[in-house]
């Protein structure tokens, strides 16, 4: 990272960009530009197969650290910070005391899979059309609702504590604003309510009927605000500082790519991978097993969005790294893909914790399928990033059957494993489709400081922020047609070896 020193009569802005595998906080200016930034990675829990917590506290203290750290390295006071914009893992749990902050148990990871049997037994009571109608979403463990039900169900007298009001749900949004304002504020933003199945996303509201099929009580719900909002403040950095802007990772990063438009299209590549199509003010019904969501919600405004979700991206580069130990850092595995011998076809299905979009299929697991006695680490690298490609296809295929209107041609990409060129010229290959990367793609913080900065009014409005958004490499597809056409036949054939709903 190149430091930008920052004038002293800058007003910068804050983003805590709390992840799936470590937090981190970045402070821009009044450029856009990365002033400094911190990052902490926390421990994953497993404790069961197909189970995935984390330490709310673990959460929070890596949060207020790299904050803190941030602030410090920079060399600017508290006071020169405008606003604060929180940007989180949507979905992931957890409930706590109101009385001592204390969480009950560990965070329920969006990840996790131990409520699959409860939504097979809800799907068997003909509940999903009358979820998916309210929520957009379908009935599946990777939403909040089944999180919430099996602690008040499985942590002793969380129920009852529960009803008596004594417990406060959040995702990780709200977690880290009720920390950071000393429990005086218990809200989220429509984004991440959108994202619990209980939130009415036509109606923006929490909806009582799905309240009682998930069996919860409305007294631990926080309040639901605008993106942009006043959320409080925190006097935890050395003088007050408010807190202007909370989003939803995969909706922060639609902010930051200045997907305004309706048509535009992005895909975030963090630890899993989520594709956004800007549908406007409709909300378009899927009939292709997509997302229906709150893009962002400004002014009382709401934008809605479909939205396709891959469960396993650069986890999977991660597994090579801690799983297999055939990499050192997650560099290598472009580099090692590179060596490949295209004479190969081997594929990586990701199902380490299930199929998301299109799929939905919580039951099924990972393989690796065209395995020779030539295949080594070379091949298997190409195989975990390609599977990422394949993923992305079939997602942006469910989009087009489900969205007649024209959209945006070229696809802008953001997170950590855009990095790799070699990825990036596969996936436009895979996809037949020009790529766009652009200069900043910590393009999640940028979205939750956009939305604190131009709340505090010092950054612009909608439109000349998309003025600023900036190209750093274009991606045209190369791949010869017929190539393409046989590895992606290929992947079809795979995906339906692992499927099991």
């Amino acid at each position: 990272m190149t430091r930008i020193t920052s004038n002293q009569k800058d007003k910068l802005v804050l983003a805590m960009d709390q992840g799936t595998t470590s937090s981190r906080a970045i402070l821009f200016n009044s450029h856009y530009e990365i002033v400094e930034q911190a990052q902490c990675e926390f421990k994953q829990h497993f404790p069961n197969s197909g189970w995935v917590e984390h330490s709310a506290q673990d959460i929070w203290q890596t949060s207020l650290d790299t904050a803190r750290e941030a602030i410090a390295n920079a060399g600017v006071s508290p006071e020169q910070i405008a606003s604060i914009g929180i940007t989180n893992q949507r979905e992931t749990t957890v409930l706590w005391d109101r009385q001592t902050g204390e969480p009950i148990h560990h965070a329920i990871v969006w990840q996790d899979r131990r409520t699959a049997d409860l939504c097979d037994n809800l799907k068997a009571q003909g509940l999903e059309p009358l979820v998916s109608s309210k929520t957009g979403l379908l009935l599946d463990p990777y939403f909040s609702a089944t999180k919430i039900a099996w602690l008040l169900d499985n942590v002793s007298d969380a129920r009852d504590r529960a009803e008596r009001g004594e417990l406060a749900f959040g995702t990780m949004d709200s977690w880290l604003l009720w920390n950071l304002t000393g429990g005086k504020s218990h809200a989220t933003d429509a984004t991440n309510a959108s994202r619990t199945l209980l939130y009415n996303i036509h109606r923006g509201e929490w909806d009582s009927e799905l309240l009682k099929v998930f069996n919860i009580p409305s007294s631990v719900l926080p309040e639901v605000k605008d993106c942009a909002a006043d959320f409080g403040s925190t006097d935890l950095f050395g003088s007050p500082i408010a807190i202007m802007g909370i989003a939803g990772d995969q909706h922060a990063a639609t902010l930051g790519q200045a997907c305004f438009e309706k048509g535009m299209l992005k895909s975030t590549y963090g630890t899993g991978c989520f594709a956004l199509l800007n549908t406007g003010e409709t909300a378009v019904s899927s009939s292709n097993r997509l997302l229906t969501t709150i893009a962002y919600q400004l002014d009382g405004k709401v934008t809605y969005a479909l939205e396709g979700s891959i469960f396993i991206a650069g986890a999977a580069v991660q597994w090579l790294r801690d799983g297999l130990g055939i990499i050192d850092s997650a560099k290598q595995s472009g580099e090692l893909a590179a060596e490949a011998d295209e004479q190969q076809d081997v594929y990586m299905i990701p199902a380490f914790t299930g199929l998301g979009a299109p799929w939905w299929d919580p039951k099924a697991r990972g393989a690796l399928i065209g395995l020779t006695r030539g295949t080594g680490p070379a091949e298997i690298s190409r195989a975990a990033l390609e599977s990422v490609c394949y993923q992305t296809l079939d997602l942006l295929n469910a989009m087009h059957a489900d969205w007649q209107q024209d959209a945006q041609t070229v696809l802008r990409v953001d997170g950590g494993m855009v990095a790799s060129d070699w990825t990036m010229q596969r996936l436009a290959d895979i996809l037949q489709a020009p790529i766009d990367r652009p200069v900043i793609v910590e393009t999640t913080a940028l979205g939750a400081a956009w939305l604190a900065g131009s709340r505090a009014g010092v950054w612009p409005d909608q439109k000349g922020f998309a003025e600023s958004w900036r190209l750093d490499k274009h991606f045209d597809p190369q791949m010869d047609e017929q190539q393409r056409n046989q590895k992606v036949a290929g992947w079809n054939d795979a995906i339906q070896r692992v499927l099991v709903d």
